[in-house]
């Protein structure tokens, strides 16, 4: 399970961020993730709270926001989502491209931090 390695990673970077804010908690995390990233949503919910055991993350909530992978078609002049079973081709007009434009990602999108004194911003 690679989903658990990188919450991990995840985990280290908020803990960074927490203690240089002086937060004492953190409330929630969000995370986009590509369709093609290799990650499985469901995974990511099921590690994620061994990832965050005995940190300051422990009990955060885990914000997951899928985004749908697309390539770029030269032919139709636009962006055409794609899935697992297509390859870098155009699902409309079958041209072959390998201009992958979205799909891959895995990326901290927020930590919402208890820092003393400060009002947190909600997120999702």
């Amino acid at each position: 399970m690679h989903e658990l390695a990188l919450l991990r990673s995840v985990v280290t970077a908020v803990e960074k961020a927490a203690l240089e804010a002086g937060a004492t908690g953190v409330e929630a995390v969000g995370l986009r993730v590509g369709t093609l990233s290799g990650a499985v949503p469901e995974a990511l919910d099921g590690a994620w709270p061994m990832a965050t055991v005995g940190t300051v993350v422990a009990g955060a909530r885990l914000d997951v926001e899928m985004v749908q992978a697309a390539v770029w078609c030269p032919s139709c002049a636009a962006e055409q989502p794609i899935d697992e079973y297509f390859a870098l081709e155009c699902p409309v007009c079958g041209t072959t491209t390998g201009k992958l434009v979205r799909g891959r990602e895995l990326a901290v999108t927020h930590a919402d931090l208890d820092v003393p004194g400060v009002d947190p911003e909600p997120h999702g």
